[in-house]
């Protein structure tokens, strides 16, 4: 078992970050395995797998190095590098940051990574890195960035989701389900694996949390470039998002329903099968705040759906009848 040795500060001020580098990378991981969690992921990879492999067969040395990056337990961590914490920054401005990545480091992270020895080509080059940034910037462009601003709607959804859980039930209730092995022990320790590593002492350090679309997620930290100094800097759990925020096997809206209620109503009802706020609707659906609000007001008028609060939140659900009236519709 591997954990962080957390302060209550540090869990007061930790804060989510959106990461346009954190979502590329999770995307390459995918394309990497070319193995899909659900039926979008499954979509997404059939629709952009074939020219993945196609560039990857024209760079052999390019091929080589994810297979090193994206290794057996490890992630080289000059690919992962920690999300800054001053605010959202564009791919282009994080990418660099594994770009300037110096040659000595980016072997060094490589070797960890395959827990070995480099092949002789990724051993002798001076451009991993470069490399590296290159790969990224072709799957931000070319599978990314079409679908990015349906993408961060749905982080966006998640963030709230995950806010709520803590307003109800503290960082136990937050944290709980966010990766794999990942839970809250109390005394200030959280258990980010139960994979056998050292601890760490990440109190004092600004702690990130980070979501993305695709069902990956690691963990990643940053130390000055002093040897003797090892404190933590910056930290980040990077998360998949609930797999039905990002559309894992979510049902479309029947013909039926869409007809009796109005698509963009019936798409509310739809959606509603587990609370959510207003904001996650506005997210999911990609409509106004002020249909979204207009919908939810109709039918709580027409008792399909309920309303309840947790913490600064208002969380909207069907009610039996909603229930009832979809089942019948989808049957």
């Amino acid at each position: 078992m591997s954990w962080w040795q957390v302060s209550a500060d540090t869990l007061a001020t930790s804060r989510f970050v959106t990461s346009p580098l954190a979502e590329t990378t999770a995307c390459l991981k995918i394309l990497h395995r070319g193995a899909a969690a659900h039926g979008g992921e499954r979509d997404w990879l059939g629709a952009h797998l074939p020219r993945y492999r196609e560039r990857l067969a024209r760079d052999a040395t390019t091929a080589s190095l994810v297979r090193a990056a994206l290794g057996r337990s490890w992630n080289a961590t000059f690919l992962t590098p920690t999300p800054a914490d001053e605010g959202d920054r564009t791919f282009a401005e994080e990418v660099e940051q594994v770009r300037r990545t110096p040659a000595a480091t980016a072997r060094a992270d490589l070797r960890e990574s395959l827990s070995g020895p480099l092949p002789a080509p990724l051993d002798h080059s001076d451009d991993l890195a470069e490399r590296a940034a290159d790969l990224l910037a072709w799957v931000w462009t070319e599978t990314v960035l079409p679908s990015w601003p349906a993408r961060k709607h749905i982080i966006e959804a998640d963030v709230v989701a995950r806010t709520a859980r803590l307003g109800q039930g503290g960082w136990a209730a937050a944290l709980a389900g966010m990766r794999p092995g990942m839970r809250w022990l109390g005394q200030n320790r959280l258990q980010i694996t139960t994979c056998d590593s050292p601890s760490l002492e990440v109190s004092g350090a600004q702690l990130m949390f980070v979501p993305v679309t695709p069902s990956q997620s690691w963990v990643c930290w940053n130390t000055p470039t002093v040897p003797a100094d090892r404190t933590v800097r910056r930290c980040a759990v990077v998360y998949p998002c609930a797999g039905a925020l990002a559309g894992a096997g979510r049902a479309p809206v029947p013909e039926s329903l869409g007809a009796l209620l109005g698509t963009g109503r019936a798409a509310v009802l739809m959606l509603l099968d587990t609370p959510k706020s207003t904001t996650q609707l506005v997210a999911l659906t990609g409509q106004g705040l002020g249909s979204v609000g207009r919908h939810l007001k109709i039918l709580l008028e027409a008792r399909l759906i309920q309303r309840r609060r947790a913490g600064r939140s208002v969380l909207y659900s069907r009610s039996a009848t909603g229930t009832t009236l979809v089942d019948a519709q989808s049957g």
